[in-house]
């Protein structure tokens, strides 16, 4: 249910008003070696980033929602994160209680700062989660409630036409923070209406499936990722979820706009349909097509798992299992975040994934969380005993490291 877009799409969804974060590669020019070997006067320095976040690429489009998304992570695990990391986030947010994606300075807000849905909702979660931000975490839920749309729908950006991410992903924020989301409505609709009218119905192609939204002429496409995050959106889960009960898998069902718990169950038909075959989806992105899609494949695997229990997800997360290592260390902490919210979806173990420590993995990409530091100072009153030395060379002879998102390629948008 996430974002996984390039920062030249972003910019085309924002005019339009349904845009999503984005994880944008670090296209920033290095200093070029001279003949000599000093850097060439002429060639612009890399930008820097705050060390406090998680990652190395340009933070942009995506900073916050990916800060929220690996401390979110983290905390499923019981890793700490850095107070630093926390209070960035904390610090990222408008007087209005809305968040931007990434304020470089983090001056005060005004007219031309592009606070939206996707970032702020996602702040909440991670904030609630962590404890003790219950003032921002109010502010937020405030303002995410006076940009709801009159259908009962969020769209990226506040007054943009609601859409299927958008909505779900501001369900999961009301449901964190204690709200009810079937109570919070705009002219008698809530979030729930907004994503029936969404769902494709159960006869022709994407039975079944979420839209992003409506096309130009107002027809539903089916969208896999929109999908992934409407089964979740409908079940009034957040990002984080534990394995749901075993329901048992069901035909797509109509009868005129279904009930929230059927629309989750006919989209959760349509993703198990899409990932028999090879236990991945396709990526749609423009040259990319017909290459397996990593990122929502993650999130189904975290909305089978919601609705029908770890059985239902097998499959896909296998695949992962076996075919996710490169993509994750190239796409940054986003990418293992998701990764960790979907094994830990599945009641398994994050720190065995493959053979993968994903947890240590996260860990590396940002500021050491405070769990990782008081366990340093634990390992080096341990180094005083008679066996210090050697207890190091145990540890640090199963210890991996990795980097790493693509804040999940929420491939917004119609389809074509």
């Amino acid at each position: 249910m996430y974002v996984r877009r390039s920062a030249a799409v972003l910019a085309a969804a924002v005019v339009i008003g349904a845009a999503a974060p984005a994880i944008a590669a670090d296209s920033s020019p290095s200093a070029s070696p001279s003949p000599t070997g000093s850097p060439s006067p002429s060639a612009p320095a890399k930008p820097t980033y705050p060390a406090e976040l998680y990652g190395t690429t340009d933070p942009t489009y995506d900073g916050v929602w990916r800060q929220s998304l690996a401390m979110l992570a983290q905390d499923t695990v019981g890793v700490k994160p850095a107070k630093g990391a926390v209070d960035w986030l904390v610090g990222q947010q408008c007087a209005d209680g809305g968040f931007a994606p990434y304020r470089a300075d983090a001056a005060a807000c005004d007219a031309k700062t592009l606070v939206d849905t996707n970032s702020t909702a996602a702040a909440v979660q991670a904030l609630v989660a962590l404890g003790g931000h219950d003032a921002a975490a109010s502010k937020a839920v405030t303002w995410l409630k006076s940009v709801q749309n009159k259908d009962g729908g969020w769209g990226y950006m506040p007054g943009g036409a609601s859409d299927t991410n958008s909505t779900s992903v501001v369900i999961g924020a009301l449901a964190a923070a204690g709200e009810k989301p079937a109570d919070v409505r705009k002219d008698g609709q809530s979030a729930y209406d907004a994503l029936n009218k969404l769902a494709l119905p159960c006869k022709g192609d994407g039975a079944g499936a979420f839209a992003f939204q409506p096309d130009k002429k107002g027809k539903l496409l089916a969208n896999a990722d929109a999908t992934a995050a409407g089964v979740l959106g409908s079940l009034g889960k957040g990002l984080v979820v534990s394995p749901g009960k075993e329901t048992p898998a069901a035909d797509c069902t109509d009868g005129g706009y279904p009930s929230s718990q059927q629309a989750a169950v006919n989209g959760a038909a349509y993703l198990t349909e899409a990932l028999a075959m090879d236990g991945h989806l396709t990526s749609t992105l423009p040259g990319a097509e017909d290459q397996p899609d990593y990122g929502n494949t993650a999130d189904a695997v975290v909305a089978l798992a919601a609705l029908s229990g770890a059985d239902a997800a097998e499959k896909p997360l296998r695949w992962l299992e076996q075919n996710s290592a490169k993509w994750a260390k190239q796409s940054g902490p986003a990418a293992y975040a998701q990764l960790i919210l979907a094994v830990h979806a599945t009641g398994a173990d994050p720190r065995d994934f493959g053979g993968a420590d994903l947890v240590k993995q996260l860990n590396a990409t940002g500021p050491a969380p405070q769990a990782a530091a008081k366990a340093t100072n634990e390992e080096k009153t341990k180094d005083d005993s008679p066996f210090g030395v050697w207890w190091y060379v145990g540890i640090f002879l199963v210890v991996g490291i990795g980097i790493g998102f693509l804040l999940s390629g929420r491939k917004k948008g119609p389809q074509a």
